[in-house]
């Protein structure tokens, strides 16, 4: 069987073939980038011989999964664990044996969602192994680049996954960036629609790897519909990105801090 090749940049998977794609638009774009020594492809089987999934608990009920080494990116994916059923928060390229072990073990999925184009992954072979839906918003359906039923484009500002958990579409990075409110828990998953600082504030960019920021207007705008959403912890796309205590007034520090940025000139 011919393998859906990833690249090894952003780790999105792309349709099966003998040979590697000759481009990348996701990298392409100027949201991610093209490496100076030139696009680089691996597959599944490769990726699965030198790297696993691991997984660690953020808070109760919440697991975040990430791959080591390192791979593409380096984002998380994240295990909420409700009373309705586990929904997987954005997606790794990686999906060997024991991760499907342990995810069955906890119960499957009852679906999966993710925040943007950079975390597509491997999201189409997520879905057919545990049989659920994949949600991505309908604004980034042209970098979907692996058709298949299970993806479920949806359209709109919200969409309630389960009770107690909502996609909320912020726009900014992508048309269609989105972050998840796990209301019953006070927890706001992030992805990079915002991502969390050093400082533990949070950011707003365009584009991360290229240092390109939102304009203020937009980031006021996002941050005018955060302020409806009640949330105690931010948890965004990498390791040691997170805000556990007060993230709803860091959040609006950080949008006015950004926005003032932006909009006044500095002095000493």
């Amino acid at each position: 069987m011919l393998s859906g090749f990833l690249c090894a940049t952003c780790g999105v998977q792309y349709p099966a073939s003998e040979a590697p794609p000759s481009r990348c638009p996701v990298c392409e774009d100027e949201r991610q980038y093209v490496p100076a020594s030139g696009q680089q492809w691996t597959t599944p089987t490769a990726l699965a011989a030198g790297h696993t999934n691991t997984f660690r608990e953020m808070a109760p009920g919440l697991l975040a999964l990430g791959t080591v080494p390192k791979f593409a990116i380096g984002q998380r994916a994240f295990l909420l664990r409700t009373p309705h059923g586990n929904v997987l928060w954005d997606c790794l390229s990686l999906l060997d044996a024991a991760t499907v072990t342990l995810i069955e073990a906890l119960g499957g999925l009852e679906a999966i969602v993710i925040s943007h184009p950079h975390y597509y992954a491997t999201m189409a072979s997520w879905g057919r192994t545990f049989e659920c839906p994949v949600y991505v918003h309908a604004a980034d359906r042209e970098w979907i680049m692996v058709s298949d039923e299970a993806l479920s484009p949806w359209q709109g500002e919200t969409l309630e996954v389960l009770p107690g958990v909502t996609a909320h579409r912020l726009g900014g990075h992508f048309p269609g960036a989105s972050v998840l409110h796990w209301e019953t828990c006070g927890i706001l998953l992030t992805g990079d629609t915002l991502l969390v600082t050093p400082d533990r504030m949070a950011s707003f960019m365009w584009s991360y790897p290229n240092n390109i920021p939102l304009p203020a207007s937009e980031v006021a705008r996002i941050g005018e519909r955060l302020q409806h959403l009640d949330f105690e912890a931010v948890y965004a796309a990498f390791w040691h990105s997170e805000i556990t205590a007060d993230a709803g007034p860091v959040v609006a520090l950080s949008v006015a801090r950004h926005c003032q940025a932006l909009e006044a000139p500095r002095t000493k």
